[in-house]
């Protein structure tokens, strides 16, 4: 988890947030127009995989740049964090005396950012660099540039492109599988305090049953 490794019991209890589409959507509008309000003008974003990648689609949109490269950091799995994070798939296009736009999703303990920095800086050294997130916890060791909103409250975030699997993982690990979508509801209700769709529920049930067959 993103608090270290609680016990199972302590895992069941974490609070979430779940994001729609829209709700993210606007998030990064406003993100965007901070930066050009900002007048930063970055020749290259580069997103860190796997949860930078839709937001900096976004913003290279709303930035009118078309140059978008990635690197990819592994420090969470679903909400079950590694030991450290590190990188996996280094960043392949050069920056060097580039402005750069550094992206991600969310600024959690800060861990990844560190690491995403130091090897940008390894790769090459660019003319600037500065960091994006939709939401910042404070409780992170980092603070990026540009961030739409701070969690003063710590909660796990669940975003529309992760939604699958991260309530896929709250279900691996709960004792016993729900026998029902309704069943399954009321157990994210109590031990995660949000409402997750009918839909995705029904996904994430079917998706357990083949994983268990196979």
């Amino acid at each position: 988890m993103r608090l270290g490794d609680p016990p199972k019991e302590r895992a069941r209890a974490v609070p979430c947030e779940l994001l729609t589409w829209g709700h993210f959507y606007q998030l990064a509008r406003r993100l965007a127009r901070q930066i050009r309000e900002d007048r930063y003008q970055p020749e290259i974003i580069v997103a860190i995989s796997r949860g930078g990648l839709i937001p900096a689609r976004i913003l290279s949109d709303h930035l009118d740049l078309f140059d978008l490269a990635t690197v990819k950091i592994e420090h969470y799995h679903a909400v079950t964090k590694e030991r450290s994070a590190r990188v996996r798939y280094p960043l392949s296009a050069d920056i060097t005396n580039r402005r750069v736009l550094l992206v991600d999703d969310v600024s959690d303990s800060g861990d990844t950012f560190e690491v995403a920095i130091r090897h940008l800086l390894n790769q090459g050294r660019p003319q600037a660099l500065r960091t994006a997130v939709l939401h910042h916890k404070r409780v992170s060791s980092y603070l990026p540039d540009y961030f739409v909103e701070e969690v003063i409250e710590w909660r796990w975030i669940i975003y529309p492109w992760a939604v699958i699997e991260d309530i896929g993982s709250f279900l691996l690990q709960m004792k016993q599988t729900p026998a029902s979508v309704e069943e399954f509801a009321l157990n994210m209700l109590q031990r995660h305090a949000v409402k997750v769709p009918r839909q995705v529920l029904e996904d994430v049930l079917a998706l357990h049953k083949s994983a268990a067959v196979a």
